[in-house]
């Protein structure tokens, strides 16, 4: 495999270098890495890998399209870095590029968030547990993981923003480009399939 074909964060750096890059922050690392440094780039790829994967997992429920958006997530962020001012937390700047890169993959996909009118349906809490979903018993959340997965992917992202990442509607309607009408009305349903998937889940065989 030639050097090219190596994704970014893989090409090795120095010792030394690593290790300055450990000490320092992720906004001096991004001013680094837009500059070339790899260790530095490597650095911010170790330190956040994981959670871009996991976010593009639970929008995806698929680990082959997560794995490639993450990769491509990290792509973006190294021809991005220098545009990250430090205004808001890394993180926060990270996780709207992770999100903004998988609804160009729904849309690639022809995936459309259903419109409704602007006032939609008034969401009920029909799925116990899912406000918090770190806070339930891990077989719940075993459970509640698979139904999402089996979620159609307009109603599994508004519920993945809402529900899980802590978004309220309105910033759920900026991400998703709908009116909160809509994000309203997508929660309301996804977590009624939910419920119907959670009670297909627990009837017996």
């Amino acid at each position: 495999m030639t050097e090219a074909a190596i994704p970014l964060w893989q090409i090795g750096t120095t010792s030394e270098a690593g290790s300055a890059a450990r000490q320092a922050t992720d906004f001096e690392l991004t001013q680094a890495a837009s500059g070339g440094d790899m260790a530095a780039f490597e650095e911010l790829y170790s330190r956040h890998s994981r959670r871009v994967y996991s976010l593009c997992l639970r929008m995806t429920a698929n680990t082959a399209e997560a794995e490639d958006l993450a990769q491509e997530v990290f792509i973006q962020l190294y021809r991005k870095a220098g545009s990250f001012r430090g205004e808001s937390a890394f993180t926060t700047w990270l996780h709207r590029l992770t999100v903004n890169q998988v609804l160009m993959h729904f849309r690639r996909r022809g995936v459309k968030v259903e419109q409704v009118t602007e006032d939609g349906e008034s969401p009920q809490q029909v799925v116990q547990g899912t406000e918090n979903p770190a806070s339930m018993p891990v077989v719940d959340r075993i459970a509640l993981d698979k139904a999402v997965s089996q979620l159609p992917p307009g109603y599994r992202a508004v519920f993945v923003l809402h529900d899980v990442e802590g978004h309220e509607h309105e910033e759920v309607a900026r991400l998703l480009g709908c009116s909160v009408g809509t994000s309203k009305s997508q929660l309301h349903k996804a977590r009624m399939k939910l419920r119907q998937l959670l009670r297909q889940q627990n009837e017996p065989q």
